[in-house]
């Protein structure tokens, strides 16, 4: 048995991944603001499903809180952590941009610490496939270069990074990074596309297509990304005895015990095919608005998952089709319809 703590716990894949380890037998430590971002009532949810649990122990406060969530850690005594929490959302970094320098970079420097301060063995944290930004050649892989984020949000992760190799290389703390591409699945959050397009559907109400219905995104069934974490925990990186020995396509550092992957399903979907397939599962016709790009946004993302696979043996492939009719049947179960 693990013990394992989850900042973000009550949020979509937190709340994903801590039944996956809670129903493997393991102790799971959840950290959450519960922030109204999204509606509050959603996160609640999840938490009483975990409360379910015997193994679940669950702290409410904001990563901000520094002293608390020290505390928190040293009495839970983790081996590993799985950092989720965020301000999440390339839009509202448009609106809020402060909440995500607080959140995000204050937030996860305070994990990093505590992390080292209380000798967790392995520290993993959630980055987006949004740090590629303006990459032109795809499918995105780990090593290329990420330099030309798009968003206030995606700097934020970027940065998220680069302090968490800082803190792998003078402290000898091990790090994984993973890139999330586009996540979808049952108890999803309702600012993201596949949620308010099936509400819009089921409503006989339009939805909005951005980038006129020209984008395209890596979709990432949420069992198949906790799947990939919770196999990633067993590999923590190491520091390399020999630089020059790295793996071809491997992101290890040269000088730190830390490595960034991407989990995302190694297949891009058209706009068009991802509201086929709600289509399909609702058995509604979607009326389209046809919008320009939104700032911030990009064009389209496509994940390698080579390292991954080389790493635990797995692949994300649940297909666009069979991952929306399964969130499409929690949609109307949650929503009585």
């Amino acid at each position: 048995m693990r013990r394992i703590y989850i900042t973000g716990a009550a949020g979509f894949i937190g709340f994903h991944l801590a039944r996956l380890l809670l129903d493997e037998g393991h102790a799971v430590q959840g950290f959450d603001g519960v922030t109204d971002y999204y509606d509050p009532q959603l996160k609640r949810r999840r938490l009483a499903i975990l409360a379910g649990y015997p193994g679940f122990g669950f702290t409410e406060a904001m990563l901000e809180d520094n002293a608390r969530l020290s505390a928190d850690i040293a009495a839970f005594r983790p081996q590993v952590i799985v950092h989720l929490a965020a301000q999440a959302g390339v839009r509202y970094s448009l609106e809020a941009p402060r909440a995500y320098l607080s959140a995000n970079i204050e937030g996860t420097f305070n994990v990093l610490e505590a992390a080292r301060d209380h000798g967790v063995g392995h520290l993993m944290l959630a980055s987006t496939s949004s740090v590629y930004g303006a990459n032109a050649a795809m499918p995105y892989r780990e090593t290329d270069k990420a330099d030309s984020q798009m968003s206030l949000y995606a700097a934020t992760k970027k940065a998220t990074e680069t302090l968490s190799h800082a803190h792998a290389h003078l402290w000898g703390l091990p790090v994984t990074a993973f890139r999330f591409f586009t996540v979808y699945g049952p108890w999803g959050r309702p600012d993201m596309a596949p949620y308010k397009f099936t509400r819009a559907i089921l409503a006989g109400e339009p939805i909005d297509v951005y980038g006129q219905g020209q984008m395209a995104r890596d979709f990432t069934a949420v069992g198949d990304l906790v799947r990939a974490i919770r196999l990633l925990i067993e590999v923590p990186p190491v520091r390399p005895a020999d630089p020059a020995g790295i793996a071809p396509g491997d992101s290890l550092s040269p000088v730190a015990p830390w490595r960034v992957v991407n989990i995302g399903n190694g297949e891009k979907v058209a706009l068009d095919d991802f509201i086929a397939a709600i289509e399909a599962a609702t058995g509604r016709t979607a009326r389209r608005n046809l919008m320009a790009m939104q700032k911030g946004d990009v064009r389209a993302t496509w994940a390698d998952t080579g390292l991954l696979q080389r790493l635990t043996g797995y692949r994300p492939q649940t297909g666009i089709r069979e991952g929306m009719a399964e969130f499409v049947g929690w949609y109307r179960d949650y929503h009585g319809l």
